[in-house]
């Protein structure tokens, strides 16, 4: 019972920290199921994060996974349930709040900074996944190689993965 306490507390806080998006919350997520409760490895949870970005729907239903890898599926149901309905009450009364200062002077400067704001966060996350995610030279040179393409081209991200997959297979065979 302490366990699926903890579960649904951990999911609750992040759930907060998510209302910028997913990867915002990810090294929060990562310090408190890796490194406090030890629920998961690095690698557990890359794993998991990586499922959830392949799965429909939102990627954050990778929570459903920390779940039910810990409490089973009682666990990954409260989970889920703690780490939705908190962003989705704040959010849905945070938009009746707005709307109703649409005529306030400092409106748009919070929006402004509220976009730099996530903006950081998402890059505290992506490193954060990186750190877990990249080993080695090898593993490094293909992040970068992928990266680079991406901001200076418009290409779809789909054919590098696929050719980071194969250089990843045939150098870490």
């Amino acid at each position: 019972m302490k366990l699926i306490i903890g579960l649904i507390g951990v999911a609750a806080y992040l759930s907060i920290l998510t209302v910028g998006g997913g990867m915002a919350a990810f090294p929060e997520m990562k310090a408190l199921t890796v490194d406090v409760f030890h629920w998961l490895t690095d690698s557990e949870l890359v794993h998991l994060y990586s499922l959830g970005q392949m799965a429909p729907g939102p990627n954050m239903m990778m929570i459903a996974g920390i779940g039910e890898w810990v409490a089973g599926p009682v666990g990954a149901i409260l989970i889920t349930l703690a780490f939705f309905l908190p962003s989705g009450m704040l959010t849905w009364w945070m938009g009746r709040v707005w709307t109703h200062l649409a005529d306030w002077p400092w409106r748009a400067s919070i929006e402004r900074a509220l976009g730099t704001v996530s903006i950081g966060l998402l890059l505290a996350g992506v490193v954060s996944i990186a750190r877990a995610a990249v080993s080695g030279w090898p593993g490094f040179a293909i992040a970068a190689s992928v990266f680079t393409i991406l901001m200076i081209t418009r290409m779809n991200p789909l054919p590098l993965m696929l050719l980071a997959a194969g250089a990843g297979v045939f150098l870490f065979r």
